[in-house]
């Protein structure tokens, strides 16, 4: 794939939060992938790894300490100004972890899902509006009827339903998914990345899907990003990470992935992880090709080491 395919590029970002005058956490700490126009790029990592402080970091709910991202060719780090700030926001929308409290208690879902088109006035009557409201319902599964409802009427399902609705209306080039099917039930969970897959092939949309759950980022990604205590530690397709991890935090995650067949269970090794213990200092690492998709961070000994 060429430069023209990238829909976002992440460059060095770091995000720090002051906690108190002596101490500071890096909770993103020099982060870089890129994105392809149409795909699914999967970030995964333990609770406490930094991935929703990337998802907000791009989408600009958090303003980056430093780094740059770059989204459909235009730089949205820094001061924007209007035109780059009505981009961002009207391409890339979020869809987030708790489908009850990022949904108004007060307001019927027709005027949850169409407050992206209120705000950028992307209609010019009342039936233009509705119509655009049932429209993206039908397509999220839901109905007409559903509209004039509030939040606490709905199953987790349904309002994660809806939350992906209000991200879709306004229709987005990507939009950031974080951890969105984790306070879901396991069949649930299935019913709504399957929504998400079909409106990716309808619409083109551009997913950065953000979760810890790897069977399921397997089942969507097609490249992955793998973050630690802030740093990405390994990052390829799918294929490369699942099937040839190098990094050991790769390697102990995988580990961990349940098995529904009892033999398989049986005869699989967890693998632990402690990078203190095994004396890995992220900051001191650098980014090692294993080939034209597939990196690791490491220094030139851990290189050597892992990649035999």
């Amino acid at each position: 794939m060429d430069n023209q395919d990238v829909i976002l590029e992440v460059k060095n970002l770091k995000k720090y939060f002051r906690m108190s005058r002596t101490h500071t956490v890096k909770a993103v700490d020099d982060v870089s992938f890129k994105i392809y126009r149409g795909e699914t790029y999967g970030l995964v990592g333990e609770s406490g790894s930094g991935k929703s402080t990337v998802g907000r970091s791009i989408i600009r709910l958090y303003d980056p300490n430093d780094g740059e991202v770059i989204f459909d060719g235009k730089t949205i780090t820094g001061t924007l100004d209007k035109d780059h700030r009505n981009h961002l926001r009207t391409n890339m929308q979020m869809i987030f972890q708790d489908p009850m409290s990022c949904l108004n208690p007060r307001k019927k879902v027709i005027d949850i899902i169409a407050q992206g088109l209120d705000i950028f006035h992307l209609y010019s009557n009342k039936a233009e509006r509705e119509e655009k409201v049932y429209a993206i319902l039908e397509k999220v599964g839901l109905s007409r009827e559903h509209a004039t409802r509030y939040p606490h009427q709905f199953s987790g399902g349904q309002r994660q339903r809806i939350g992906i609705a209000r991200a879709l209306i306004i229709q987005p080039q990507l939009i950031i998914a974080d951890e969105c099917i984790s306070a879901l039930d396991v069949s649930i969970q299935a019913q709504v990345v399957n929504l998400m897959k079909d409106l990716q092939e309808e619409l083109g949309i551009t997913y950065l899907f953000i979760a810890h759950d790897l069977s399921m980022v397997k089942y969507i990604s097609s490249h992955i990003g793998v973050l630690h205590y802030g740093h990405i530690v390994e990052t390829g397709t799918k294929d490369e990470i699942f099937q040839n991890p190098v990094h050991p935090y790769t390697k102990s995650l995988l580990s961990a992935v349940l098995e529904p067949n009892p033999r398989l269970v049986r005869q699989k090794a967890s693998v632990h992880y402690d990078p203190i213990e095994m004396g890995i200092d992220y900051s001191k690492g650098t980014l090692h090709a294993l080939s034209a998709t597939h990196q690791i961070t490491a220094t030139d000994e851990e290189f050597a080491k892992w990649s035999r």
